[in-house]
Parts: C-alpha cells; sequence; structure tokens
C-alpha cells in the first residue's frame, strides 16, 4: 500500500468504504431479502452505509424488507462498524498524543492522565471486552423481558434482544420491530437497558478506561473525563425537561401518557438524540419547540472516541470555556484546574464551524432536489451528518439524489470528525516566524 494511503487520516475512511462496498454487495444478493430477487442498488447502499456508520436511518422496513440473512448482515456490518469507530478512534488519540508529545511525552501524561500508547494489542482487547461485556448483559435482560412478559419464543426473544443490544451500544438505532421500539414505550425494563447501553457506549472508550482505572477517586480522572461525564449529565437532563415540557400536552406524543409514561418518553428522546435511531414516541407529530431543541443535542452528540455521533461533547464545552473565559476577561482558557490548550481550542472551533458549515449547505441541497419543509429536512440532516438516525419520517420519500446526498453525509459525519481532529493534530508545527499583529474589530 502507498505510504500517502497508511496515514490514519486516510486509512480509517477507506476503510469505512470498503466495508460499504462489501455490505453493499451482501445486501444485493436475493438471499438476503425477505421477497422475490435481490435488492435495488441504492436501498443496498444506503443500509450498508448507516449500519457501518453506525446511524439508523432507512429507506426500507429492517423487519419485512430484509430476510433473516439480511437482518444478520445488517447485524454484523453495526458490530464491526462501532468496534472499528471505538478502537480506530481510540489508537488515532493515542497517535496524535505521542506525536504531540514526543519531547515531554512523560511529563504530559502526568499532568493529563491520558491513556498511553501502550500495547496495540491490549488496547483493542480491552475495547473488545468492554463491547461484548456491555452487549451480553443488556441481551440477557432484554431477552428475559421480551420473552416473559411479551410472550416471544426464546429464540425470538434472544435474537431480539441481541439485535436490539448491539443496536444500542453502538449507537445504531437499527430495530428488528417496524415501529421501532414505540410498542415499548411504557416498559422501563426495555427502555431503561437500551438507555444504559446508548450512554455507555456513546461517553467513549477513554472515559471508560479512565474509570476503570480508578473508579473510587474522581479526582484522579482526566478533564476529557471530567468534561465528557459534566457534559453528558447537563444535556441529558436539559434535553429530559424540554422534552417532557414541550411535550407534555401534545396528544400525539406525551399527552396521554400518565405520569411514568411522560417521564420514560421524554428521557429515552434525550437519551436517543444523544446518536441512537430509536424512538419511543411519534417524532413527525413533534411541538416545533421540540424539534429545535433535538437539532442542538443531535449535532452535540456523545463523547470522543465512542460509537456516538456529532460534534462531540468536549468539541461543545471547549468552546463554552472559551467564550466564558473571554467573557471574564482571562487570557487563559481552564477547566478543573488546568488550562486548555490554544491547539485544542482551534481544533475544536474548526469541527464545530465545519459541521456547522455542511449542515447549512447539505440543507439548501436537499431543500433544492425535494418539496419537505425547512424544519423536516434540517432535522433529517443533522440526524444524517451527526449519525444519530432519527427521522421525521421522510427519509424513504426522498428522491434518489437526496437519499444518496443522506448517504454521503453518513459517511462523512461518521469519519470526517475524526480525521479532520486528527489531520489538524498531525500537522500542527510552530513556525519559524511570526507575522505582525493585527487587531480586526469582532462583533
Amino acid at each position: 500500500m502507498p505510504r500517502a494511503l497508511q496515514h490514519p487520516a486516510r486509512l480509517v475512511p477507506l476503510t469505512f468504504l470498503l466495508a460499504m462496498a462489501v455490505g453493499t454487495g451482501l445486501l444485493m444478493l436475493p438471499i438476503s431479502r425477505a421477497g422475490e430477487g435481490g435488492a435495488a442498488f441504492l436501498p443496498a447502499l444506503f443500509t450498508a452505509t448507516s449500519a457501518v456508520c453506525v446511524n439508523g436511518l432507512i429507506v426500507v422496513d429492517t423487519t419485512t424488507y430484509w430476510s433473516g440473512f439480511g437482518k444478520a448482515v445488517i447485524l454484523g456490518l453495526i458490530q464491526i462498524g462501532g468496534f472499528g469507530i471505538m478502537s480506530g478512534a481510540t489508537l488515532l488519540g493515542l497517535l496524535v498524543a505521542r506525536q504531540l508529545r514526543l519531547s515531554t511525552r512523560l511529563i504530559a501524561q502526568a499532568e493529563t492522565r491520558s491513556l498511553g500508547l501502550g500495547d496495540v494489542t491490549s488496547v483493542l482487547r480491552l475495547v473488545l471486552l468492554v463491547t461484548i461485556s456491555v452487549e451480553l448483559v443488556t441481551a440477557t435482560v432484554l431477552a428475559l423481558r421480551l420473552h416473559h412478559a411479551y410472550g416471544e419464543p426464546w429464540g425470538e426473544a434472544i435474537w431480539n434482544g441481541v439485535f436490539l443490544a448491539v443496536s444500542a451500544f453502538n449507537n445504531a438505532g437499527f430495530s428488528t420491530y417496524s415501529d421501532s421500539v414505540m410498542r415499548f414505550a411504557f416498559d422501563w425494563l426495555i427502555l431503561g437497558p437500551i438507555m444504559a447501553a446508548v450512554i455507555l457506549g456513546g461517553i467513549g472508550f477513554p472515559v471508560l478506561h479512565d474509570m476503570r482505572r480508578n473508579p473510587r477517586r474522581p479526582e484522579k480522572w482526566s478533564v476529557h473525563t471530567k468534561i465528557t461525564l459534566l457534559g453528558t449529565g447537563a444535556l441529558l437532563l436539559s434535553g429530559w425537561v424540554a422534552v417532557l415540557a414541550y411535550e407534555w400536552s401534545n396528544a400525539a406524543t406525551l399527552g396521554p401518557l400518565d405520569l411514568s409514561g411522560k417521564l420514560l418518553g421524554s428521557a429515552f428522546h434525550s437519551v436517543a438524540t444523544r446518536s441512537v435511531g430509536f424512538n419511543s414516541l411519534d417524532i413527525g407529530k413533534f411541538e416545533p419547540e421540540t424539534l429545535a431543541v433535538s437539532y442542538g443535542l443531535m449535532l452535540i452528540g456523545g463523547g470522543s472516541a465512542s460509537t456516538a455521533g456529532g460534534i462531540k461533547v468536549t468539541t461543545f464545552l471547549v468552546l463554552g470555556l472559551v467564550v466564558w473565559a473571554e467573557i471574564r476577561g482571562e487570557p487563559d482558557v481552564t477547566a478543573f484546574g488546568r488550562r486548555i490548550s490554544r491547539e485544542v481550542q482551534r481544533q475544536a472551533l474548526t469541527v464545530a464551524l465545519l459541521a456547522v458549515g455542511m449542515t447549512g449547505a447539505a440543507t439548501l441541497l436537499l431543500l433544492s432536489v425535494s418539496d419537505f419543509p425547512l424544519h423536516d429536512v434540517l432535522f433529517e440532516v443533522i440526524s444524517a451528518i451527526a449519525t444519530v438516525g432519527l427521522s421525521t419520517g421522510i427519509t424513504a420519500s426522498l428522491p434518489p439524489t437526496g437519499q444518496v446526498l443522506l448517504v454521503f453525509l453518513m459517511f462523512l459525519g461518521r469519519v470526517g470528525t475524526i480525521t479532520v481532529a486528527t489531520g489538524l493534530a498531525l500537522q500542527s508545527r510552530r513556525s519559524p516566524y511570526r507575522y505582525p499583529e493585527e487587531r480586526p474589530i469582532v462583533g
């Protein structure tokens, strides 16, 4: 392989493209479709991309369109995509850390308590252990509940439990039920384990590793871990309260439910907007205010080096810390007794602006090729580029051009933030000279 293609920022997207191509080919086989003949190219490509990029958007009903073999292919693509994202993003982050701290690596590790490069095999083994453990526990709980409470035969209950568990932990959002998980809108023992798996998969492997090393000593956690956990908790709580407030009297969503159902429905949607395509409520019937809240939660996404998408919690909070420091007139941006480097600040600003710019451009393009209103199109675009997978119901009705655009956005959203951030860090350097300073008027 040419040296240029071996660069991590190029190898990751090439690997995903290869997985998408293989998945598309498998889904086009007649054995993958429940009906006669094989699937057409576009539905197969869209489904394979959505599965590999752990998105969850669909143009055909997973339950009725795909055969058992087809669903197994989708499950495999989700697992490969999720494990590859976690391990790939983590290892790329470690590579960046090594490049940036080549001469002061030991000092930087002591200050930030970041992961060391260590042995690649041991790192991948730990990622695999976390993945399998969470999925196995979640699948067991779901299978038992589906069998005893819903009368599903053991084989069907185990299959559905495994599928939902893998889809949840990898933040994919694919479901073996045509209504996603709306039939379980009142069941805490189904939606609860799914939410737990989504959160664990979405906070990121570095956070899980940090917490595992010092489970009872939060003061030893890295700044990254503290920011991620604080931001995740705040966003989940604010989303829960906002959805509960705006949808409380909506007759098409939370209105007819009792207090327990309202609390569960709003909590589940707050978790789902972090980056998973499951829905227990009809999103197409949401109030405009709820959709607006969902835009922000989806665009922010989950933790870095996780199965979640979006610009990431740390990116959002770093930008918030920059604003707070500027308002207070402080020369340094700090968090938990540590300075945030200017390189990290620039990277956060770049990732956020690129995401906003791509979202705006894609929204204009999708509006030009479809007849759907702005709020539905914007929701679809953010869901695709943030690899969330939630939909107001327009995905399957989009013209082929619009579906191809979503395929591109899903791919870009999944690998773009990793490659852009890594590329910026690997290329960071000090110039031997500096230009004279000028102060343009801002604001």
